[in-house]
């Protein structure tokens, strides 16, 4: 038989949040304080007397005096405490909140404090179960025996062995008064509850299995890809950018925070006319690593417009602006776009399918930033999978490659350097910079506008 040892640690992880529990230590040593603490006093359960018993208006009560906050706000903070398990009700054991009523409560012994880092085992949970089973005050319920099927099937190896350490628990359970035997039973049962809830019980402690599982399902609807697959593509990213990265490469001709000398920067401006070759090289690596850069869409559009096919890349900047832009203007904005590119008839009309055209149409008539996501990725993808590659064969991109710059490296002395320091600009404002940008994109705007036939031969018309 094959004995299993290995089992995912199904316990909540605390140790994370190690110093945030101490604080919280601290706060119930001091609720306990026989002076300055919470009252607590012996309250009937049924027929037996619990002693040190609080309520939770008690508790409610004191957080709010202690913490000078409002009642919501403790009555919130007294659920945490439940849901962590350094208090329990001593009535609906299932149901870990504050009730800001009578219901009674009681505090947690130090040693099931989430703080003491003890990783709750199988073989406790399963002698655990088995003398709630057998306890005439503790009723098990349908989900423990659930669990205890579970952990017979997994623990069949050493169940006999179980068995015989829970029988003489019980057996020395027994010997204790009714009283001290109902509040050790409640102590063990809120225990478990926090560190093996049931699948129904929902509380702070359950999200994290929750989160797991959301994650672990996506991970298997998730494409595999061979190791081997994996690294080739890791390595051939790092070959590629390698000599563009600024910690492995130098700057070329100079770096300008080192020599007090502007030349890098004028050569990489964002709209210069002759940009250098590292940068036209990087626009071959992605579509995105190409429209990010200014001067490299430019040269995109002359491609496009080259090709009758620039309504795709029009339309991607109409989203980029809509997402990117005022909230004010984002109606009319949205309005624009649909008139201009999704219409039927429009003048610059795009090619997308028709549940993502559904979709994009039934969301602008209540628009947001991100209305126009779907149909952005869907126009996207269409020019990287095509209009990208066609433009890196093109004789567009082949003419920018050969009037790129290569600068050489400056090597200046230090006199040099010393005079580059007193010679040192402010720069253009990065004001004027933008005012030229926009000054550009309205000029762009105005000549990629499509023309009217009709109001064009009108005003033919009028001057004959």
């Amino acid at each position: 038989m094959t004995i299993r040892t290995v089992r995912p640690n199904r316990g909540q992880r605390f140790r994370p949040r190690t110093h945030c529990l101490k604080k919280v230590d601290a706060i119930v040593v001091e609720m306990q304080d026989p002076k300055n603490g919470v009252k607590g006093s012996e309250q009937k359960l049924n027929v037996t007397t619990i002693p040190h018993a609080i309520t939770g208006a008690n508790i409610t009560a004191w957080i709010c005096n202690k913490m000078k906050t409002s009642t919501e706000e403790a009555q919130v903070f007294g659920t945490m405490l439940v849901a962590y398990g350094y208090i329990y009700p001593l009535q609906n054991h299932r149901k870990l909140v504050m009730c800001n009523d009578s219901s009674l409560y009681r505090f947690q012994t130090p040693y099931f404090w989430p703080s003491q880092q003890w990783v709750p085992e199988d073989s406790d949970y399963g002698r655990c179960i088995m003398r709630l089973t057998w306890s005439t005050l503790s009723p098990c319920l349908s989900f423990k025996q659930v669990d205890y099927n579970h952990l017979h099937e997994w623990l069949n190896h050493k169940w006999d062995f179980i068995v015989m350490q829970a029988t003489e628990q019980y057996k020395a359970g027994r010997d204790r008064n009714k009283a001290d035997r109902v509040v050790f039973d409640c102590q063990e049962r809120a225990f478990w509850i926090v560190n093996r809830p049931p699948v129904s019980l929902s509380h702070s402690l359950c999200m994290f299995g929750k989160t797991s599982n959301i994650f672990y399902q996506q991970a298997i609807m998730r494409s595999k890809v061979k190791s081997s697959v994996s690294l080739g593509a890791l390595v051939k990213y790092i070959t590629s950018y390698k000599n563009h990265d600024a910690f492995l490469a130098p700057c070329l001709p100079s770096n300008p925070w080192e020599t007090d000398h502007d030349a890098y920067w004028t050569l990489n401006m964002r709209r210069v006319d002759v940009p250098t070759k590292m940068r036209v090289e990087r626009w071959s690596f992605s579509l995105f690593e190409l429209l990010t850069d200014l001067r490299g869409r430019d040269d995109f559009k002359i491609f496009l417009k080259k090709e009758f096919s620039g309504e795709n890349l029009a339309f991607w900047e109409a989203a980029e602006e809509l997402k990117w832009g005022t909230a004010s203007s984002m109606s009319a904005k949205a309005e624009s776009i649909f008139k201009t590119f999704l219409a039927p008839g429009a003048p610059r009309w795009i090619n997308i399918d028709g549940r993502t055209m559904g979709l994009t149409v039934k969301g602008l008539e209540h628009p947001h930033r991100y209305v126009l996501e779907a149909a952005q990725t869907h126009v996207f993808m269409l020019m990287k999978k095509d209009t990208f590659f066609r433009y890196l064969k093109s004789p567009t991109y082949k003419e920018i490659q050969k009037k790129a710059l290569s600068p050489e490296a400056h090597n200046f002395s230090p006199a040099q350097l010393e005079e580059n320091a007193r010679n040192r600009s402010a720069g253009i404002h990065p004001i004027i910079l933008w005012q030229q940008e926009e000054e550009e994109k309205a000029k762009a705007a105005a000549a990629s506008a499509p023309v009217d036939v009709k109001a064009v031969m009108s005003k033919i018309d009028r001057k004959k």
